[in-house]
């Protein structure tokens, strides 16, 4: 059974050797349970361990502000550099910078309206034939003649 299992409480201390794992997973991008397996730990105790120690927390931060800023001094130099889709991307991402984008349409026929009225009623004359010769189907039906 249960009593037979040997159960150790396994002690929660940001020791500097913790903190540095926590920091260094949290710099190559780990996140969530990642973070915590890389760091030693179950995901509910470094949840819990941040919550005792906000220098884990801190460690955290610290390792992903510190990647962000060596991948933008990375995408920075090489946009500095001359590498005009570096600047590009440094642009859209960092400063929210949208190109603008144009669109031009020549049109170059010329609207004739009286063709266009011509047109119109032509097709409202087509539109009465029918109706005219809907009503005629069910009369012609009615008398019995062929249809």
């Amino acid at each position: 059974m249960f009593r037979d299992l040997p159960i150790t409480a396994r002690e929660l201390k940001a020791s500097p050797e913790v903190l540095e794992r926590i920091y260094e997973g949290a710099r190559l991008g780990l996140r969530g349970e990642s973070l915590a397996l890389a760091a030693g730990m179950l995901p509910e105790e470094f949840g819990r361990l941040k919550v005792m120690d906000r220098t884990a927390e801190i460690a955290e931060m610290k390792g992903r502000a510190d990647s962000e800023m060596a991948m933008s001094r990375v995408v920075f130099d090489a946009a500095e550099g001359g590498d005009a889709k570096a600047a590009l991307e440094f642009l859209r991402h960092r400063h929210e910078w949208v190109a603008k984008q144009q669109v031009q349409v020549d049109v170059s026929q010329q609207i004739s309206i009286t063709a266009a009225l011509e047109q119109a009623q032509r097709r409202v004359e087509m539109i009465e034939d029918a109706v005219i010769v809907e009503r005629k189907i069910p009369l012609a039906r009615a008398l019995g003649e062929e249809v």
